[in-house]
């Protein structure tokens, strides 16, 4: 079937790895691996994970038509509380990838920067999920990204990972020094989660540090501190 796109790969920038652990993800998802990517924040795991995914998923030669960004929306996972429909409730949630998108494609004009992300979400490139609405599904020709799996129970986990469907992959992406679980069940099941996949020779797992933070000035210091105090926000 031919992908129908409004925004197509040739649109994309060339990014490229900024750091050894970055270098090494591109090396291992060029290889058809599924990844485990965990450690520091702000070393660009869901950035790289999201240029990754789009390239194949934008390139009409593959079999894969969608990026499912999946996440917990709220610390509680539960989002019937609040006012709307399910676009509605996550929308907060959304604005990280609305922002990185940007840094991902040439457009001619700021109006076509700031609808980049929606029309990618109309063409069917990208869908957001929420772990609520997971259940009874299966997800086939797609590449999944898991974004801040830290505050996911072992529950949720395996749920996800019983989705993956055929012509599948999927990226795990999180920093365990902020989640936002606060039982310590729950945090071992993180633990264990992680135990399982170091099993599986499909998925390759690799530990970003503070010498992979990428953000600069102030953000880039505070954040070298806070990981060498060790402090869990």
């Amino acid at each position: 079937m031919v992908k129908k796109q409004d925004l197509k790969y040739n649109d994309l920038v060339k990014v490229k790895p900024i750091t050894d652990n970055q270098k090494v993800v591109f090396e291992e998802y060029k290889k058809g691996q599924n990844l485990f990517l965990h450690g520091a924040a702000g070393t660009g795991k869901t950035f790289v994970s999201l240029y990754l995914a789009l390239q194949e998923v934008l390139d009409t030669s593959t079999s894969y038509d969608t990026v499912y960004i999946v996440r917990s929306a709220v610390p509680t996972r539960e989002i019937g509380f609040l006012p709307g429909d399910e676009e509605d409730k996550t929308a907060l949630y959304q604005v990280p990838y609305q922002n990185m998108v940007q840094f991902m494609f040439e457009q001619p004009s700021d109006q076509a920067f700031s609808m980049l992300y929606d029309r990618l979400k109309s063409q069917g490139s990208v869908m957001f999920l929420t772990t609520s609405y997971l259940r009874g599904i299966t997800l086939d020709n797609c590449i999944i990204i898991v974004d801040e799996c830290q505050n996911l129970t072992f529950h949720e986990l395996d749920t996800i990972m019983t989705r993956v469907g055929q012509d599948a992959k999927i990226i795990f992406s999180g920093d365990f020094f902020q989640t936002d679980l606060n039982k310590n069940a729950d945090k071992d099941g993180m633990a264990h989660f992680m135990d399982i996949l170091t099993e599986m020779e499909e998925v390759s797992s690799i530990e970003f540090n503070i010498g992979d933070i990428v953000r600069s000035g102030l953000v880039r210091s505070y954040l070298i501190a806070k990981t060498k105090k060790g402090i869990e926000t």
